[in-house]
């Protein structure tokens, strides 16, 4: 039996919802994208394509650290984590890929 399983089958599944919602906002800015018929699409492709890249990283740096964590054997100052950071550059980065999405449909 793993040692603290639970804790370790909860980090893994916050991952995987991360890298979901990377999916599902990346692919719904791409289908947009191919909707118009415009040189400037493939700019934006790319930043949709580079964001979800940084916010697939992100995650996975911060499950790696939380990982490290619930391995230790060591009390968790939980106040100021590293990990906490990389979830707030997470959140920024979605909604920067939203508000790229949303100037990228208004129409010119």
């Amino acid at each position: 039996m793993i040692e603290r399983y639970s804790e370790h089958a909860s980090n893994e599944r916050t991952f995987l919802s991360w890298v979901r919602t990377v999916i599902a906002i990346v692919g719904f800015g791409l289908g947009a994208a191919r909707l118009s018929q415009t040189r400037a699409d493939i700019w934006s492709e790319v930043v949709m394509l580079a964001a979800g890249a940084l916010v697939i990283l992100l995650a996975f740096l911060r499950m790696r650290h939380v990982r490290r964590n619930i391995a230790s054997a060591e009390p968790i100052d939980d106040t100021a984590l590293t990990a906490d950071a990389f979830l707030l550059v997470l959140v920024a980065a979605l909604f920067g890929l939203i508000a790229a999405f949303g100037i990228h449909v208004t129409p010119q």
